[in-house]
């Protein structure tokens, strides 16, 4: 940094982290309360997925390794962010450094993104599955499932670099009041005394690749897979091939809605809060819902988890079988 608005030259600032602007300090004890459940239940949810993946041979099939990913981003991209709220809620600690926010912001922008670009490689994996199923174990080999786990992982945690690196450089106060719960871009950027329209307009360009081209990607790989499943004249047919993808839809649903609730707070004229709780939604609605999803719809990892969870059961059941 080269300057600050009202401080020292060179000095670097620090973030104040505002949080719910209107939320009376009664209730910071309550919402703490709340995100702690709502943070154990993803930690929770995502290890016994990724634990039961990894442990049970019949889940070892490509669909189950895109989903150990997604549940990693999980509990990454939650990691990055709630900690924080927690601190913020229970011992009212406001401050993060220059480099702790910057940080902060990349991780939780990448892994967001990443998120995004496995639910494409997820919908892929359905698109083979039902459209060119005597093709699958060829194109979906272990090598093709962690390049293109890679490819996802590494294109979008690359994509908000030229973003932070620039809002790095803008000028901040010694003490920037941020008006969010952590370091959002968008938040941050509007802490400035620089000129934000470059900002938030890039900002919003790479938004809308991360969101809206996998989201495409997604759209068209069920189009295929819907005119595929049509053909099949059989209705059990038809219903066996919705119902693998059923859970996946689920999620890709549950991730675009708050996409949406978080774009509607923002754009929509709403007061402050609704903007701050909109992106708070964005954050934790998903890697809450996900464990929820596939534990639910998914009878597969529905019995592993019961088998991690309740072993007692599974042998005295298996004692009776005759």
């Amino acid at each position: 940094m080269e300057a600050t608005c009202n401080g020292s030259k060179g000095s670097s600032p620090v973030f104040y982290l505002v949080g719910i602007p209107s939320l009376p300090e009664s209730l910071f004890l309550l919402v703490f309360v709340i995100f702690l459940l709502i943070y154990l239940l993803i930690l929770v949810g995502n290890t016994l997925i990724l634990v039961a993946v990894v442990i049970e041979p019949s889940l070892h099939k490509p669909m189950y390794f895109f989903l150990i990913n997604l549940s990693a981003l999980d509990i990454l991209s939650t990691t990055t962010t709630v900690p924080k709220m927690l601190s913020l809620f229970l011992f009212g600690d406001h401050y993060l450094s220059f480099s702790a926010c910057f940080l902060q912001m990349y991780l939780f922008h990448g892994l967001n993104c990443s998120e995004a670009f496995i639910l494409v490689v997820m919908a892929y994996d359905r698109y083979v599955a039902i459209c060119r199923p005597l093709h699958y174990p060829v194109l979906m080999t272990p090598q093709t499932n962690a390049a293109l786990a890679a490819c996802a992982w590494l294109t979008a945690l690359l994509l908000p670099i030229p973003a932070v690196v620039q809002t790095s450089h803008m000028t901040f106060e010694n003490i920037a009041h941020t008006y969010h719960c952590f370091c959002d871009h968008l938040a941050v950027v509007q802490a400035s005394c620089s000129d934000t329209t470059p900002q938030t307009f890039m900002g919003f360009c790479i938004a809308m690749v991360v969101s809206f081209l996998p989201l495409l990607l997604v759209l068209l790989s069920y189009a295929h897979i819907l005119a595929s499943v049509l053909r099949i004249s059989s209705r059990e047919g038809r219903s066996k091939a919705f119902s693998t993808c059923s859970s996946h839809l689920l999620v890709v649903g549950t991730y675009y809605s708050s996409i949406a609730i978080a774009y509607v707070a923002y754009r929509a004229d709403l007061p402050l809060d609704f903007h701050i709780v909109g992106n708070v939604v964005f954050a934790i609605l998903t890697p809450v819902l996900n464990p929820l999803i596939y534990t639910l719809r998914n009878k597969d990892v529905k019995a592993a988890i019961t088998k991690i969870a309740c072993p007692q059961n599974l042998g005295n059941s298996r004692a009776f079988d005759p």
